[in-house]
């Protein structure tokens, strides 16, 4: 039987059931309004989210594996396009492209120009230090964890504070070697 070929992004979403864009981005920011009367401090609801989307990130790779056929990507470089290509469109419905690389191919950035979780989404005043969006930098991070990759995300530019684009910097900290639970020869 020949292998099954890896579907685009859009061949992936058209397919998947998806929930009402409004009714997402409204309960997201229903979810960031109660953080931030909860917790009052802005830089804590910012640790709230990234670790939110950190617990997201870790059980959605499952989900990405297994409805998109994507192969090992070979390194960082093929996975940061997988994310941006085919995560993206299958989980939000938009694509992102991915640029300025460093020498090492250890750091890109993630650009974003479209963003569904900041339809009807103004910052007051007092809560301009709040990366509304910090459970996406989250989401990568703990996928990319469960695909033995620790990386560390930041936002670099973000549309809702004056932005032109959504940019996520991703930055490979290091390359976890498999482990297996036990031998197979034994």
């Amino acid at each position: 039987m020949a292998p099954v070929a890896p579907k685009s992004g859009d061949a992936i979403f058209a397919s998947v059931d998806r929930v009402n864009a409004e009714l997402f981005t409204l309960t997201y920011g229903a979810i960031v309004r109660q953080l931030l009367t909860d917790l009052e401090e802005v830089e804590e609801v910012n640790k709230q989210l990234d670790q939110m989307g950190y617990n997201i990130g870790v059980r959605l790779v499952d989900e990405f594996l297994a409805k998109s056929n994507v192969s090992r990507c070979v390194d960082f470089r093929e996975t940061a396009e997988v994310i941006a290509k085919v995560g993206f469109k299958m989980f939000l419905g938009v694509t992102a492209s991915v640029t300025n690389w460093d020498a090492e191919g250890t750091t890109c950035s993630i650009i974003l120009e479209d963003n569904p979780l900041v339809d009807f989404v103004e910052l007051p005043d007092t809560c301009q230090g709040l990366y509304y969006c910090n459970i996406l930098s989250g989401v990568i991070r703990g996928a990319l964890e469960m695909v033995s990759m620790k990386t560390e995300v930041t936002w670099l530019r973000d549309m809702l504070r004056g932005d032109d684009v959504f940019e996520l910097q991703v930055k490979l900290l290091k390359q976890v070697p498999e482990e297996y639970p036990y031998k197979d020869d034994e």
